[in-house]
């Protein structure tokens, strides 16, 4: 079990020395994965060379080191030494590409948990008698293509994370949970009876709801509908079991659309207010107007309501625009006009994903069109574009002309509606021109009446 010779790199591996070794009076025996396989080498002195079957690890550095080893004899003169050669070459980077190999296919990129695959075979690992009773959760965050269209792709992967964070949080040591798909979570929890599993469901909710209450920087809910089943008995059908908690989901999904929904686009007004320098007020004199608008020309009430809803929305878009060219004072750039014409594109994908918002969809598209085919985004012109846009664009240019803004003082009512009469058949529908034109002075006359009356 000594050794005879020692190489360079062998010296400082072992932290041993060639002279010491010589002369026999280094202490240190020979590392035991090595003597270990001389004695098994020895026991066996007509085998060839010996390849190990395992990978030797060494500590060289304080960092750990992996090594493919062969064991060959060597024979010398003397009959009476049986000598034997070891050779390890350093594979560690073959090693750590190999473990990192194997931790990506189990595991989820972009969370970090485990994946799908790992997911259905420990499914089959736990589905034995010994693991019963074995409960499930199954997760399904609402709203992020809707977040993802409103806020970007980032914000949407973070809205995945910190659902993620959250509900792991509320996990057991002995649970096991795996992100399934994009927005969907499964949560193995062998030992689980069903009292034990709706505990945890309802602590996963209530850690959901403390986190949006305690949290001021997001500009959504994080809203997961969830749904689980328990199987109690070795005859059960996982698969069923599966089906089953994923009904209760879907069916939490469908009761929680429409407030979490409503809660995004909520949350969607304000960030819209805040960050293109619009406000309420703004909003509502838009929605007025364009009713009134409507109104004159005899539309039918749900025409009516949906204008009164693009004229509170069809902004949205601005959203996914950054702040610094929503808010600059002076003119912007060529670059900075191309990214600020994106935001009716913008708004079209978030009222698209919201059924709440499909009506006006193609009025958030269209409302930077112009009469004359010069708008953007499409290029439309005249009836190519959608009435409520037409109706939009001209309440909207006037109110812009007669507020302050920050690349642009208020004027008067006089001028801003000379400005919209000298736009007629160019930018504006001149049919709807005129309409404004007497909506406005009837509007402006009943202000003005009811001033007097309260004067008197």
């Amino acid at each position: 079990g000594g050794i005879a010779e020692l190489s360079s790199v062998a010296m400082k591996i072992f932290g041993l020395s060639q002279d010491n070794v010589r002369a026999g009076k280094d202490p240190k025996p020979a590392p035991e994965v090595i003597t270990r396989k001389i004695a098994a080498a020895m026991a066996n002195p007509d085998a060839g060379r010996l390849e190990s079957e395992n990978l030797d690890v060494f500590t060289i550095d304080g960092k750990k080191r992996y090594f493919e080893s062969f064991l060959f004899p060597i024979h010398g003169q003397d009959l009476s030494e049986k000598l034997f050669g070891y050779l390890a070459i350093d594979v560690t980077p073959r090693k750590q590409a190999e473990e990192e190999l194997v931790h990506l296919s189990y595991h989820d990129f972009l969370t970090g948990i485990y994946n799908r695959r790992y997911y259905e075979e420990e499914l089959k690992r736990l589905d034995r008698p010994e693991h019963l009773p074995l409960s499930i959760i199954m997760a399904d965050i609402n709203g992020v293509k809707l977040v993802n269209d409103a806020f970007g792709h980032a914000e949407g992967d973070r809205l995945i994370n910190e659902c993620c964070s959250i509900i792991a949080g509320c996990c057991r040591k002995t649970d096991m949970m795996a992100r399934i798909g994009g927005d969907e979570f499964g949560i193995l929890m062998p030992h689980t009876d069903h009292n034990t599993a709706m505990e945890i469901l309802r602590k996963i909710q209530a850690a959901l709801a403390d986190f949006d209450e305690n949290d001021n920087h997001s500009k959504f809910r994080h809203s997961v509908s969830l749904g689980f089943s328990t199987k109690r008995t070795a005859d059960e059908d996982v698969a069923k079991l599966i089906n089953i908690a994923e009904e209760y989901m879907y069916q939490r999904k469908l009761l929680e659309h429409t407030s979490s929904h409503s809660a995004i686009i909520s949350s969607m007004k304000t960030t819209m207010n805040e960050k293109s320098q619009e406000t309420e007020e703004h909003a509502e004199r838009l929605a007025i107007l364009t009713k009134a608008v409507a109104t004159e020309m005899n539309l039918p009430q749900s025409d009516q309501d949906r204008l009164e809803l693009l004229a509170t929305l069809h902004d949205i878009g601005k959203i996914g625009i950054s702040d610094q060219i929503l808010t600059k004072p002076g003119k912007l750039t060529d670059e900075e006009w191309v990214e600020m014409r994106r935001h009716p594109e913008i708004g079209y994908r978030i009222a698209r994903a919201i059924p709440e918002l499909m009506p006006v969809a193609e009025g958030i598209l269209c409302h930077h069109e112009r009469w004359d085919g010069n708008g953007y985004p499409q290029g439309l012109s005249k009836e190519m574009i959608p009435l409520p846009a037409r109706i939009l664009s001209i309440v909207d240019a006037y109110d812009a002309m007669t507020q302050d803004r920050p690349y642009s003082k208020a004027i008067s009512h006089e001028a801003a509606v000379e400005e919209v009469k000298r736009n007629a058949g160019t930018q504006f529908d001149p049919y709807i021109v005129n309409v404004f034109i007497e909506v406005l002075e009837k509007w402006r006359a009943q202000r003005q009446g009811h001033k007097e009356i309260q004067h008197s």
